[in-house]
């Protein structure tokens, strides 16, 4: 049984949304603000994308009067660089990031520490523009936009160099960034010394025994600070969950006591070159045995603590977009959800991220946009590079100098009209694999030597999964979707 408290939430959410839909942007004199909210490690299993199992009530009420993206790509399926090309609008065709989670902040990709005359990320663009700019958990790779280490080494300089107004990350009883994020209740963390590496725990009681619960109120009081100014503002807001290890509250595990939760469509091992051994994903300590291949039982409770996590996370998004409201900002205000990768959760014999398959690099983008968009689904292809481009369409900040030409396209036009196409193709990148994917087709290729092979081709009939290579039996179709590709 849900709880009625949940489905409070996601009513009084639609009735807001639904509100909000009959402003008119044109006209408007005031700059719109933007709520820019990301979710780690979060796939497309939300009962707006068709899961009827997942318990996600406010994101669903949320694209009840958005615009869903059913065809979003990232350009890389890691966080780090996935980020890299979120904040900057540079395809890996151009930056080169196509695996690094430390782009941001080092080596030739890094973001200057000195201002140049020209903004290098988006928050940074509209900092410049006036906007009252806060960075709130995980918006670049670290979960404080500082840099530290894993093990709290490291002088925790901006990982985003004049981007941010503030980061007003609370680290509660975690005492710092990577405490939080890899955080289990009563303050313990994977990174504490303590040998703490449990896959999974739901312990808590309160949404705010755990951090994400402390990422939404510091956010929410952030909001009634911005209500009692002038200055618009762009509101960062990386919710950590259901990243590993999966942890939420106690209620929400219990919540899938009697849910049928399906098994991976396709659970064998892949006859791919990218398939990987999931490493990240088993170097946690398991409740059983982790011998491979693992049993149906073993797979229903790891996929279930997934979807714990993802209720827990959903929860937390409803409560700030209803603050969001309370505090006479939404009629104002672009709401992005976006995810910063998808994730296998036994689907091709892999959990995580970590290869250019469909299940790895598809996840959630949701756009509201004050008398815009009203409730509509598009299965346009669109990249995570094209977010950049259609924020500043939409918001029109005053400074628009960019460090780097943007690479994305403005999607303004799908906001306007689901069915209108703004690409014939999406490109995700991992290493030195680029994967294309069309309506009909996903192709995987790696350059060796200057030239494009090692081809593999799945088709929609198995949701593309790398279920069976067609691609030696298809090579018009190959060569069709090596044309995609600029460098080719």
């Amino acid at each position: 049984m849900r709880c009625q408290r949940v489905v409070d939430i996601s009513l009084v959410l639609c009735l807001i949304f639904f509100a909000q839909s009959t402003h008119q942007a044109r006209g408007q004199t005031k700059p719109l603000n933007i709520l820019f909210i990301a979710v780690d490690d979060l796939r497309p299993e939300l009962g707006c994308y068709g899961s009827d199992y997942a318990d996600t009530p406010s994101i669903d009420a949320l694209a009840r009067s958005s615009t869903l993206f059913v065809n979003h790509f990232v350009q890389v399926p890691t966080c780090g660089a996935s980020r890299y090309a979120l904040l900057t609008g540079r395809s890996p065709l151009q930056s080169g990031v196509t695996r690094s989670n430390g782009a941001l902040y080092g080596g030739a990709t890094a973001i200057s520490k000195t201002e140049l005359a020209v903004a290098q990320t988006l928050p940074e663009l509209f900092r410049r523009s006036g906007y009252q700019t806060t960075c709130i958990g995980k918006i670049s790779h670290t979960a404080d936009g500082r840099v530290y280490q894993y093990n709290g080494a490291g002088d925790g300089r901006p990982e985003l160099p004049h981007a941010w107004d503030d980061l007003p990350t609370p680290f509660g009883a975690w005492k710092r960034g990577w405490g939080i994020f890899f955080a289990y209740n009563n303050g313990h963390h994977r990174e504490d010394g303590q040998g703490h590496k449990d896959v999974m725990q739901f312990e808590a009681v309160e949404d705010a025994d755990l951090p994400d619960g402390l990422l939404a109120e510091t956010a929410i009081t952030r909001l009634a600070q911005y209500s009692k100014s002038s200055q618009p503002f762009f509101l960062g807001l990386g919710f950590f969950k259901p990243h590993l290890p999966f942890v939420a509250t106690k209620g929400d595990w219990d919540a899938f006591a009697d849910v049928q939760i399906p098994p991976p469509p396709y659970p064998n091992k892949p006859a791919s070159k990218h398939y990987h051994g999931s490493g990240e994903f088993f170097k946690y300590t398991f409740p059983f045995s982790k011998t491979r291949p693992l049993d149906d039982r073993k797979i229903h409770d790891l996929r279930r603590a997934y979807l714990a996590c993802v209720r827990y996370t959903d929860r937390q998004v409803g409560k700030v977009l209803l603050a969001l409201k309370q505090y006479g900002l939404a009629d104002n205000t672009i709401v992005v959800l976006w995810g910063d990768h998808g994730w296998n959760l036994g689907d091709s014999h892999m959990w995580a991220k970590h290869a250019p398959f469909e299940r790895a690099v598809r996840s959630p983008l949701i756009i509201n946009v004050p008398g815009v968009t009203s409730g509509k689904t598009s299965t346009s292809l669109v990249e995570t590079i094209d977010i950049y481009p259609t924020l500043l369409a939409l918001a029109k900040p005053t400074f628009q100098q960019t460090q780097h030409q943007l690479d994305g396209k403005d999607m303004t036009p799908i906001l306007r009209n689901p069915t209108a196409t703004v690409r014939e193709a999406a490109l995700s990148f991992w290493g030195k694999a680029v994967s294309v994917r069309t309506d009909r087709f996903r192709l995987i290729t790696s350059k060796v030597d200057g030239h494009y092979t090692n081809f593999e081709l799945f088709d929609e009939t198995t949701g593309f999964d790398p279920v069976r290579n067609l691609a030696n039996e298809n090579m018009p179709v190959v060569q069709q979707l090596l044309g995609h590709i600029p460098d080719n």
